[in-house]
């Protein structure tokens, strides 16, 4: 059994922050996360965590209208999807898509339906950017498209990718064990089309994909545009989410200049999902 750390975030405010603070913890190594308002539990494994690593993080995401604070405290590893069981509720996007974990039931629902075994990954549907991006994404036509989803968490937008579809999806993750929760999701699910793969953009093998989508913070998400044109073919479609409605401008100038033009913007609870053609 691997030891564990815990750190406690004093979040002032608690929201919005929590959900920023999740995406960018997620990124060094934490695996698993619980919110007691104002209190956000996150927690890696002992000998993965650098307490440097977490102040340069921290130092990331500073802003004056924010404050925190944080504790450390060495466990021993708890059940993890117990925690998650205790947190999941299924998420529906209007009639059309359920996400659900196995140990839901369910009852009269008539749309698509996505299994998730959420494990340490991100994705589950609950954050507003992976709500925004499946509503967007059920709008659209998938059929025989070839599609990449960069930081793809739990595979839940390439899974929803080959049901509307799409018959080539490359999904891509940073984390090993994340990679590895996506391609365990997409079995699941009964999907013949997605490639999980682990690592950077470096290890996307296609080129002229109709469809990337890319759910990631801001600083990544503009360190990767000029690669997302690279692999986009002539009137293909990127979607981007995952930072505040306040970050819009700079993402759609940035943009702007690598040839995209912006086709729609959508918000929710001051989070976006900007879709451009190119």
């Amino acid at each position: 059994m691997s030891a564990y750390t815990e750190v406690v975030f004093d979040l002032q405010p608690f929201e919005p922050w929590n959900e920023v603070l999740v995406a960018y913890l997620a990124e060094i190594d934490f695996e698993s996360f619980q919110e007691e308002e104002p209190l956000l539990k996150a927690y890696i494994q002992t000998d993965l965590f650098d307490e440097n690593r977490l102040k340069e993080t921290l130092n990331t995401i500073k802003d004056e209208s924010f404050k925190i604070s944080y504790a450390i405290e060495n466990i021993e590893q708890q059940n993890w999807n117990a925690v998650w069981e205790s947190q999941f509720e299924p998420v529906e996007v209007g009639t059309e898509l359920l996400i659900k974990a196995p140990f839901h039931s369910v009852d009269n629902f008539n749309g698509l339906i996505v299994e998730i075994e959420p494990k340490m990954s991100f994705g589950t549907g609950h954050h507003q950017t992976t709500f925004l991006m499946c509503q967007e994404m059920l709008k659209m036509d998938f059929s025989d498209k070839k599609v990449l989803d960069m930081g793809a968490g739990t595979g839940v937008l390439a899974i929803l990718a080959e049901k509307l579809g799409a018959n080539y999806i490359e999904a891509v993750e940073i984390e090993p064990w994340s990679a590895e929760n996506c391609d365990f999701n997409a079995k699941r699910n009964n999907c013949k089309h997605i490639l999980s793969l682990y690592g950077d953009f470096d290890v996307v093998r296609e080129n002229q994909f109709d469809v990337i989508v890319a759910n990631i913070n801001k600083n990544v998400l503009k360190s990767q545009l000029e690669f997302y044109a690279s692999k986009l073919k002539a009137k293909g479609i990127l979607m981007l989410s995952g930072f505040f409605s306040s970050d819009n401008d700079e993402l759609i100038n940035e943009a702007n200049q690598l040839g995209f033009s912006l086709i729609k913007t959508e918000n929710k609870e001051n989070w976006s999902m900007l879709k451009f053609t190119i």
